[in-house]
């Protein structure tokens, strides 16, 4: 999510004062796991099979389902582990973690390049902290408990003409009754009530280290396995990846930073988060590997503005940019942050206007790591090193795709010959309640049903109007034609190359499955914490 725009971020802004700052960083999706997957790979998460066709699951929501980045997939950690990095993940994956069983473990970052990961499988929602209002599916868990007050009230209604004798109610009908709705509760709160638990778990490797976590030390345990990562590998080719928890409701905050910022908790929150990339910073320094470190900063999707309690926004702030995080192709969900510092290499203060995406990640890292490749399928990003370095002027991307899930929602062209960078908008999500500038009514933005499809569709002048609050016609753009037609035939263009792949998020892959289920001793009574028996023996 995107921090608010404050002076109380001292090493985040030494960061972009020593670097190259992009200004229009995208990603490729405005919610967490398709983003990531296409950060990691390079690609449009549509080509991975990681984008949803369902509005309910458009991103993974349970470590027991057989969803996941595939293992045909390759990704930059993959690569540079080819080329003798040692790597490693710190923090939030997101991705899958077991295909048929268990313990196979087919998506676990350990199969996907990287050495070592310390962190979680899953990700950071509101459900792993008992004091916050359940977030995930939370409309869905309403109706279900609905649903099954309804059912355990059959049973007791059948038995009020049988006690009245109004009429003979078999007690063998009474009591199917009540196990059927004792098997509906049974069938959704086996997950749904210990999402906690099944969800919200830390990870070495491929061994579970708290389940559940304990989310007030999470951030402090993160923090020193990425020094540590640093401290092993400081005297060969490394990356290390850290993937932060913060800034994600609920907020998880070190006592010593609430209050701290005059934005409340989310400003606490980011204060905190700038305050960790302080000690990597100041890590590398003392280690003397500044000058030969690249160092990448950037988020995978907008602030999410539904999350909030009373008027207190609690999903961050996404500036002059509408929209945020689940909406498509509003520039608020898919506009990041970008920074890239390397002293020796990239001159500093330098600000990059030109369109850029997540995807470049990956060519980027490949590039400089001196591998190839892969030849046998699209790579969506674009190497950006001739770019930061001032090699070129323009960003190579001279089209960019906006998908909600599955659909199609927005395109970008960026014209070779000048500044400008247009944007076509077919379809975008229905605010709620009317006038709102977000989905307050579902929580997040729907891709598909609730939204609004554009024919003709909305067109932006981005690099003059970065807020889309000027949409333009026919009528004050001569141009309106021309551009819509270049666009669509980009469009055409783009879905040719898209081949037909195994969907992650199909609905038996997105639900929870007890066979698959991590466990941190004999199930279903999994719970450890393997942290605090190593802080036992260190007393």
């Amino acid at each position: 999510m995107n921090p608010p725009s404050v002076r109380s971020t001292p090493n985040i802004d030494r960061l972009a004062n020593e670097g190259v700052r992009l200004t229009q960083h995208l990603s490729a999706a405005s919610v967490c796991t398709p983003s990531r997957a296409a950060f990691l790979t390079g690609r449009y998460p549509i080509r991975s099979g990681m984008a949803s066709r369902f509005n309910l699951n458009r991103e993974l929501t349970w470590l027991g389902a057989s969803g996941g980045l595939p293992a045909n997939e390759t990704t930059f950690a993959t690569l540079l582990q080819h080329r003798g990095y040692r790597t490693g993940l710190i923090g939030k994956w997101h991705q899958g973690l077991s295909c048929a069983s268990r313990g196979d473990h087919c998506y676990h970052p350990l199969n996907h390049g990287f050495d070592y990961f310390y962190g979680l499988p899953f990700g950071l929602i509101s459900d792993c902290q008992t004091s916050k209002t359940p977030e995930l599916h939370r409309w869905l868990r309403i109706k279900l408990w609905i649903s099954t007050v309804v059912l355990s009230l059959v049973p007791l209604l059948l038995l009020i003409p049988k006690f009245a004798r109004w009429f003979a109610v078999p007690w063998k009908v009474i009591l199917t009754f009540a196990l059927l709705a004792f098997l509906f509760f049974i069938s959704w709160y086996s997950s749904y009530g210990f999402t906690r638990r099944w969800n919200c778990i830390l990870m070495r490797n491929d061994d579970i280290i708290q389940q559940p976590m304990r989310e007030e030390r999470v951030a402090s345990l993160l923090l020193k396995e990425a020094l540590a990562f640093i401290d092993r590998y400081k005297r060969s080719p490394f990356l290390l990846f850290v993937s932060f928890l913060h800034v994600h409701t609920p907020l998880i905050t070190k006592e010593k930073f609430v209050g701290h910022s005059k934005y409340g908790l989310y400003g606490d929150n980011v204060e905190e988060m700038d305050w960790m990339v302080g000690k990597i910073l100041e890590t590398l320094d003392q280690e003397r590997l500044a000058n030969h470190t690249l160092v990448y900063f950037t988020s995978d999707n907008g602030g999410r503005l539904e999350v909030q309690e009373g008027e207190v926004k609690l999903g961050g702030f996404n500036g002059i940019y509408k929209g945020g995080k689940g909406m498509g192709g509003w520039e608020g969900g898919i506009r990041v942050p970008g920074i890239f510092r390397w002293p020796t290499v990239l001159e500093a203060g330098k600000v990059i206007d030109e369109p850029t995406s997540l995807m470049d990640i990956y060519p980027t890292l490949s590039y400089i790591g001196g591998g190839i490749l892969p030849q046998d399928r699209v790579i969506d990003g674009r190497n950006l090193m001739p770019l930061l370095e001032g090699r070129v002027s323009h960003s190579e991307h001279e089209f960019l795709f906006h998908y909600c899930g599955v659909y199609l929602h927005t395109a970008r062209w960026h014209q070779k010959d000048c500044a400008t960078v247009w944007k076509v908008h077919y379809v975008t999500p229905k605010f709620s309640p009317d006038g709102a500038d977000a989905c307050y009514g579902s929580g997040i933005c729907s891709c598909s049903g609730d939204v609004t499809y554009h024919d003709p569709p909305l067109l932006f002048d981005i690099s003059r109007d970065p807020s889309e609050a000027r949409p333009l016609n026919p009528d004050n753009e001569a141009l309106f034609d021309s551009v819509v037609k270049k666009i669509e035939a980009a469009i055409k263009e783009h879905r040719r190359t898209l081949t037909p792949v195994p969907q992650q998020f199909s609905v038996f892959n997105t639900l929870w499955k007890p066979w698959l289920q991590p466990c941190c001793g004999t199930f279903p009574f999994c719970g450890c914490d393997k942290e605090d028996d190593v802080l036992s023996t260190a007393r």
